[in-house]
């Protein structure tokens, strides 16, 4: 908000290029189908802000910490997330190529509908967030944490889930085919949601 307590307008569709905002701290504003190219966000503070739409190449947001903010239908390529803090926040629809996470830390949020194909995860904690029709086809997931994440209709085929942890985790009409699964940590009602996407007739009468 300015001085006067008045939330700012947001910004349509302006273009970002090759800006310094190291350390900055952005709070309550709006972006719509805006454009970042090779911005540095390193160790900014994203507070209570929107993005729609946006599009982001190549912005680094290097232990940045982004805090109840929402990223709605926004594509991002090549960017970074090193040691970034992600709190509460809503990616819902977002399209990440190629993006830079480890480590990264994910606190709770909504990542519905996301494209996360081919994503390096490996030993991230993820748990607890709505990954809800996710792709996550052909990502690294071995050794994450996802427990009590909702992976409903999420597209896991040829992921990666060696020795992830998914106990908790909500598994019905994910498709896991040729997923790798040795090790994967389950509680009883994911062993059944598991063998049931890989094709098996789970009997509970039995």
């Amino acid at each position: 908000m300015d001085p006067a307590g008045h939330t700012p307008a947001a910004e349509v569709g302006s273009r970002v290029v090759d800006e310094d905002w190291y350390g900055t701290e952005l709070a309550d504003r709006s972006w719509q189908g805006c454009t970042f190219v090779d911005v540095d966000l390193t160790e900014a503070l994203v507070r209570s802000c929107r993005f729609q739409e946006c599009t982001f190449e190549r912005v680094r947001f290097n232990a940045a910490t982004v805090e109840q903010s929402s990223f709605a239908a926004c594509t991002f390529t090549a960017c970074s997330f090193f040691d970034a803090t992600l709190d509460g926040c809503r990616w819902d629809g977002g399209v990440f190529v190629a993006c830079s996470w480890k480590p990264v830390t994910v606190r709770g949020g909504s990542w519905w509908g996301v494209s996360l194909v081919d994503a390096d995860l490996r030993e991230q904690t993820l748990s607890g967030l709505r990954l809800v029709e996710a792709d996550l086809s052909g990502a690294d997931l071995r050794d994450v944490d996802l427990r009590g994440a909702d992976l409903t209709g999420a597209d896991l085929r040829r992921a990666r889930l060696e020795g992830a942890d998914l106990r908790g985790c909500r598994l019905s009409a994910a498709d896991l085919e040729d997923a790798g699964v040795r090790g994967v940590r389950l509680d009883v009602v994911g062993a059944v949601a598991l063998a049931g996407s890989l094709g098996a007739v789970v009997d509970t009468d039995a």
